[in-house]
């Protein structure tokens, strides 16, 4: 589309958009609220589902906070010990479906449809529907807290009995709050498989895709194999509970393992649907700040297929210690261990992207940096927990918790921050402030280390999760780990303003090329993007020719 085009089309969009002004203030902010609630431009839902997550980072953030004043020092008496579980339940559920997820799944409805040169998702009604789920799930899971007996207290991953026979009345609350995140996330899958299918730019074959398109499309094939079985385990919860069955219940020969084995078979694609995305951004970044195309784009493709993959058939490494047969030990170990392969290829692209390029470090090239070096230790620590003998050791200890922060917040959290940075300019016309921007990197790099690096050692030590109490010989280490968690969650508060004040107007206008080496369709659009973007189909050769004449020279 020509920039004229463009310009008409965000202009008329303008002047529809400025009657409200004449009437009554009053009558202004209802039609801008339900604006927001009825709408199905892709861009607006995307910054909804932004705002939700930023919302829910300091709610389930605030949690983590109480749950490490709580450890600072044995014997610490904050809260009585249900409460503390209550605390690390919530927070492992609100982080996981309130952050993690609505974040990907918000990039995702701002930039495939600008990415793939299409106007807007293929289903702009059920996008909306898919977001206004979430609210009312989140609010279900906080009123469950409120429930007389007691807040669900037996960990984010539910495990019978202690949610069946023994879970608290909040229970129920929490499984059909769960129903609702599962329905948005499906909803929200089927959308995005439909528009990468059917709304690409004419010209735009499968291996021209940008990669943080081919990540989500195969993430949302992810989402729609795991989160039924999840819908389904839950059922199963409250049928147990309420209605005599007993699927989970040995004394009625049920069996409390099948419980973790479906538990887990969805929990496995679930921690690749949290982190692929993040696989798409880092390798739109990389090779923007290394001004080169990215390294090895086909087995790129193919590495985040392969893994995709492998997710569904791996479960078993969560429950080494609950009696396997040895030979599916086996099996479990090597297969664990075989999903290491596709995710080195994508590191090494990564660095070989970087390799002889000419970089420049903006805050988003430091987060993108900072996510292959430690989202690798991560990875490190889960080939050490997929040998079973040595699984036997680290189990249920704080060395896993230190593995899954590693992944979860230096990778899938990182990659978050890392896209905000890089497509803020773009969003809002204005460039954020990059002082504020480093500052907040490397403080949260520093304190990110220091809260759960020394978590590895504490579980060596021996240290098991989920305690509220421990023993003498593990003091220091918790206090160190306390106290880099309060310096990360202030570096937050500089994220939050420089993000706020950027969305509201300070910061020197943004050009359409936002960054020097960025390539692509969406930097063909103004910045601020307008509100209808591609009203009509770019047209793919004219920019793939520019793009390989600007690599060639």
């Amino acid at each position: 589309m020509s920039h004229e085009q463009t310009h008409t089309h965000a202009h008329g969009h303008h002047h529809a958009h400025e009657a409200p002004h004449h009437h009554s203030m009053k009558h202004g902010f209802w039609k801008w609220l339900s604006g927001w609630v009825t709408t199905t431009n892709h861009k607006d839902i995307g910054t909804l589902y932004l705002i939700l997550s930023l919302t829910m980072f300091f709610y389930g953030g605030g949690m983590a906070l109480l749950i490490r004043l709580q450890l600072f020092e044995p014997g610490a008496r904050f809260f009585d010990p249900n409460f503390y579980n209550v605390l690390v339940t919530v927070h492992g559920l609100v982080m996981v479906f309130g952050v993690i997820m609505p974040a990907f799944v918000g990039l995702a409805n701002w930039m495939v449809p600008m990415m793939i040169g299409a106007p807007d998702m293929a289903l702009p009604r059920l996008n909306n529907w898919s977001f206004w789920l979430l609210p009312f799930a989140f609010t279900l899971l906080t009123l469950s807290l409120l429930v007389p007996g007691s807040g669900p207290n037996f960990g984010w991953t539910l495990y019978a009995p202690l949610s069946t026979t023994y879970g608290p009345p909040s229970t129920d609350y929490l499984i059909v709050a769960i129903h609702l995140m599962g329905i948005s996330s499906v909803l929200g899958a089927i959308n995005i498989i439909a528009t990468i299918t059917n709304l690409r730019a004419p010209g735009m074959t499968w291996m021209k895709m940008p990669l943080f398109v081919w990540t989500w499309f195969i993430t949302a094939f992810l989402l729609i194999g795991a989160m039924p079985v999840l819908a389904g385990v839950v059922t199963m919860i409250l049928f147990d509970r309420h209605f005599g069955t007993s699927f989970f219940n040995a004394a009625g020969g049920g069996d409390p393992i099948m419980y973790q084995h479906l538990f887990w078979f969805f929990g496995h694609p679930e921690v690749y649907i949290m982190i692929l995305p993040a696989f798409g951004i880092i390798s739109e970044v990389i090779p923007t700040f290394s001004r080169k195309r990215l390294f090895g784009y086909e087995f790129m493709v193919g590495a985040v297929a392969a893994i995709a993959l492998l997710s569904y058939v791996v479960w078993g490494h969560h429950m080494f210690t609950a009696g396997m047969a040895l030979g599916t030990q086996l099996y479990f170990m090597y297969i664990t261990m075989l999903i290491a392969v596709p995710t080195g290829i994508k590191v090494f692209n990564w660095v070989g992207t970087m390799w002889r390029g000419s970089l420049s470090f903006e805050t988003p090239m430091l987060f993108a940096i900072a996510f292959v070096v430690l989202f690798t230790i991560g990875g490190f620590s889960g080939l050490m927990l997929s040998i079973v003998p040595a699984d036997y050791q680290y189990q249920d200890t704080y060395f896993v918790v230190a593995h899954f922060h590693y992944v979860l917040v230096t990778g899938a959290l990182f990659s978050i921050f890392c896209a905000v940075y890089y497509w803020l300019p773009k969003w809002t016309g204005r460039y954020y402030d990059e002082t504020l921007g480093k500052w907040h990197f490397w403080l949260t790099v520093i304190s990110v280390n220091v809260t759960f690096f020394p978590m590895h050692f504490l579980g060596l030590a021996g240290m098991p999760r989920r305690v509220t109490d421990y023993a003498l010989q593990y003091t220091t280490m918790n206090m160190v780990c306390t106290v880099g968690a309060f310096v990360l969650g202030f570096a937050q508060l500089i994220f939050l303003y420089n993000v706020l004040s950027t969305m509201f107007g300070k910061g020197k206008k943004a050009d359409a090329k936002v960054w020097d080496g960025s390539h692509g369709l969406e930097w063909t659009l103004d910045s601020p993007a307008p509100y209808h973007s591609f009203t009509t189909p770019p047209t793919l050769k004219l920019i793939s020719n520019e793009v390989e004449h600007k690599f060639e020279h």
